[in-house]
């Protein structure tokens, strides 16, 4: 299992993605936002998660030029995520909005690039530009977020090429096994996203159970079971001893028995829309 925070496990194209980044959703631009992509770099995280509609990825890019230099490693050894927004979902509107991204990172490439949301009648065309920067070479992997089964065999009909990642809302009230096997027998690596409930799961009494046997903290074990579940995972924090705390779930590993009592928790409970009902 995974050993490191700088584990990666490979996608279906050869590309390697980390298993742990962080995420950056709600953090707006400014000195804080750039010092904490820069200290996790700094401490070892070589995988950052942003979006366009985040509206900060000036910021990451700021972070992201401090972090490669004050952690003394070069571009080529980190993973960058962005994704394209709804308001930009058709062919040349994904590609500009590609082409935007870039330049507000400040970066000649990115690692993987998504598509936000299965808007209806919109993603195939995206998907379509996706193809095209892939490619040429543009970007090193791509995929989805937020997509069901439902969606991604839709968008499968008339691919050529297999999304590489899913992210989704995923933790352990909401557990997705579906939609995780599913994903297991295409290839799909699948990612979460508010792996933590937005703090919602932290007075759990199980998970703090748990915790205690380890020394460790509810985050952390949420983490790992994420891990040992083969989910990537990108926990988002502007603090520096929580994204080292975070970072720390590699010294432990939970028993059969425990994670099961975590798949346990599911209640299919969503903290962010439902992909098959959204208006945005």
């Amino acid at each position: 299992m995974t050993k490191h925070l700088q584990a990666t496990t490979t996608l279906h194209n050869g590309v390697k993605m980390p298993w742990m980044g962080i995420g950056v959703f709600k953090v707006e631009e400014g000195p804080e936002l750039e010092n904490a992509v820069k200290i996790a770099i700094r401490h070892g995280y070589r995988s950052v998660d942003t979006a366009a509609i985040y509206e900060n990825e000036e910021g990451v890019g700021k972070g992201i030029q401090a972090g490669l230099e004050s952690a003394g490693i070069l571009r080529e050894d980190l993973f960058v995520t962005s994704k394209v927004w709804n308001a930009d979902l058709g062919y040349e509107s994904t590609i500009n909005a590609y082409e935007t991204s870039l330049e507000k990172l400040g970066l000649e490439y990115l690692d993987l690039y998504l598509i936000h949301w299965p808007v209806e009648g919109k993603y195939k065309e995206a998907w379509r530009a996706l193809e095209t920067l892939y490619k040429e070479g543009r970007v090193k992997a791509i995929g989805v977020s937020n997509f069901h089964i439902h969606h991604l065999e839709e968008l499968m009909m008339d691919a050529e090429i297999k999304p590489m990642v899913n992210q989704v809302e995923y933790h352990p009230r909401l557990s997705q096994r579906e939609l995780q096997s599913f994903c297991k027998e295409q290839g799909i690596q699948l990612e979460a996203w508010s792996p933590l409930m937005q703090g919602q799961l932290l007075d759990n009494l199980e998970l703090q159970e748990i915790a205690k046997n380890y020394g460790k903290s509810v985050a952390q074990i949420i983490l790992r079971w994420d891990l040992q579940n083969g989910v990537v995972t990108i926990p988002k924090s502007t603090k520096e001893h929580r994204i080292v705390e975070n970072a720390s779930i590699f010294d432990f590993e939970l028993t059969d028995e425990e994670m099961s009592r975590i798949n346990n928790l599911n209640q299919n409970h969503r903290v962010g829309p439902d992909p098959d009902n959204f208006d945005f």
